[in-house]
């Protein structure tokens, strides 16, 4: 099955009424159902820019939120004859499944988050009395802040103005005039050596 890549940021939101809506993303998901990729497209092409700004909303990083609008995509292909009209309209159920990814998304950036806090509490002294989540989230900072200085100073220009300041690989490529393959690569290289330094596998 060929999916498509990315959601068109220019196309066309589903015209009509919420019934008409409803109503042809339902005959598309029986058509799904049957293994229709012509079907399937459409199906995509009419959905894509709602899962994508679901996912978005939830995920801040458009790469992630990428990502997690194939999953969802995926999974409509592979569960399309698992959709019930009696337990509510096609657009409530792919946008619970888009909801459901995303959190998903969330929660495993959180482990990776804790592995990191647990790191920096096994090198500090720490005050058990604490509220333990200041206390992880203060250590974590303070991890972070030892490891960055361990970059170069365009990863960590790179990685600051990305994590802490919030923008895309294409904000931050024009931010700094550089071509976002350059800047993917140093944030890349960055992360990977700042998990080194956090022992974090």
């Amino acid at each position: 099955m060929d999916t498509p890549n990315a959601p068109n940021p220019g196309a066309a939101a589903p015209a009509g009424t919420s019934a008409d809506i409803n109503g042809r993303l339902g005959s598309l998901l029986e058509l799904i159902a049957q293994g229709d990729q012509a079907a399937f497209a459409e199906f995509y092409s009419l959905t894509s820019r709602r899962v994508f700004g679901m996912a978005r909303r939830v995920l801040i990083d458009t790469e992630l939120s990428e990502d997690t609008t194939q999953e969802v995509f995926l999974q409509v292909w592979q569960n399309a004859a698992k959709f019930n009209p009696a337990a509510g309209s096609p657009l409530a159920w792919l946008m619970t499944i888009s909801h459901r990814r995303a959190v998903d998304k969330v929660r495993s950036s959180q482990s990776a988050t804790d592995r990191e806090a647990k790191y920096g509490a096994s090198s500090q002294e720490i005050d058990h009395d604490s509220v333990s989540d200041e206390v992880g989230s203060r250590l974590e900072a303070e991890a972070v802040v030892r490891c960055l200085e361990t970059l170069t100073d365009t990863q960590q220009e790179s990685v600051r103005l990305a994590y802490y300041g919030g923008l895309t690989y294409r904000e931050v490529a024009e931010r700094l005039n550089a071509a976002v393959p350059t800047i993917k690569s140093r944030i890349r290289d960055g992360l990977i050596r700042l998990k080194t330094c956090l022992g974090v596998s």
